[in-house]
């Protein structure tokens, strides 16, 4: 017999953050053999099956599809410094859920699908505009082209960003400060199922093109050479890697660093070829965006800290150490 529901949202969100993982994980699997009486409750489900499972999944898929977007981007410059967030993406999106957050500021009742919404299309105007900054004639002529444009959207987007903030009322600032530094709050079954569909998009379209992303790794010139055409799988790089980053963004805002350290751990374990870097790198950034997310609830519980710090702060050692090695290649 279920314990009758007895307790409001409140209890139910600070209860997600102390029940074990590996207490919820029991409770998917067992039967009604299980003491726990908790779980077996109204509340213990709801706790289960509407916060902590689909929150779960939702950082498995935002680590994993950031991820796929590192070693795409890296692969393309050859450069394992190379981040997601390189082409300016993710500040466009950014921009778009901070401008509906400010709208909702003054007072304007806005639908909840807008924000998401906003996101995607700041992420696809950001897109747009880096893609004509960065094209030469018919191909990306140049890579550092590319780069360069990223960089001019993502400081424009900042600013952008920051004139919302200073214009925002106090409950609107701090709703755009905590969704500029990632959350994983508002995860539900619907995006769980959208990002779903975008990275059984990215299994049906990339495995193909994995050789040539190994032969670009030679030079554009060998790969020519191979009989590749660069300039279009340059294109499918951009692409792809702007789709991935602006679907992840419109779900739970700016998450960095996932997208370098996942990759540059799968070259340790694999080498250099995308066929195995790829999966292992997938695999791997969504189960370091989980351990993220638990470190985040967990710190300073029952409050909670944006993932966004949370990955900075264990991606910014990792990327000095190998500013540092690359450096020293060099010299």
């Amino acid at each position: 017999m279920k314990t009758p529901f007895l307790f409001g949202r409140q209890h139910i969100l600070l209860l997600s953050v102390l029940l074990p993982p590996p207490l919820l994980a029991l409770a998917l699997f067992s039967g009604s053999q299980n003491p726990g009486w908790l779980l077996h409750s109204d509340m213990g489900q709801t706790v289960l099956w509407q916060l902590r499972l689909p929150r779960a999944l939702l950082a498995f898929l935002v680590g994993a599809l950031l991820a796929w977007a590192g070693v795409l981007i890296q692969g393309m410059v050859r450069n394992p410094l190379a981040d997601p967030g390189l082409i300016g993406v993710s500040g466009g999106a950014a921009v778009g859920a901070a401008l509906v957050l400010w709208l909702g500021g003054t007072g304007l009742l806005l639908p909840l699908w807008l924000q998401p919404l906003a996101a995607f299309m700041g992420a696809m105007l950001a897109l747009l505009i880096v893609l004509r900054l960065g094209q030469q004639g018919n191909s990306l002529h140049a890579m550092s082209f590319l780069i360069l444009a990223g960089i001019a959207v993502s400081v424009l987007a900042g600013a952008i960003i920051g004139l919302l903030s200073y214009l925002a009322t106090d409950n609107a600032l701090r709703q755009i400060t905590f969704w500029s530094l990632g959350s994983l709050a508002g995860a539900s079954w619907l995006w769980v199922g959208l990002l779903t569909v975008v990275l059984l998009l990215a299994l049906w379209f990339w495995p193909r093109r994995l050789r040539q992303l190994d032969a670009l790794l030679l030079g554009e010139v060998e790969a020519r050479s191979l009989g590749i055409d660069v300039p279009r799988l340059q294109w499918q790089v951009v692409v792809s890697v702007a789709l991935l980053v602006a679907v992840t963004v419109a779900a739970c805002g700016i998450i960095g660093f996932i997208g370098l350290i996942s990759p540059h751990l799968a070259r340790l374990l694999t080498g250099a070829a995308h066929r195995r870097v790829l999966p292992l790198a997938v695999v791997l950034g969504g189960c370091l965006l989980l351990a993220a997310d638990t470190l985040a609830r967990s710190l300073i519980a029952p409050a909670e800290i944006p993932i966004g710090i949370v990955t900075t702060l264990l991606g910014a050692p990792v990327f000095i150490a190998l500013l540092v090695r690359e450096k020293r290649r060099w010299q």
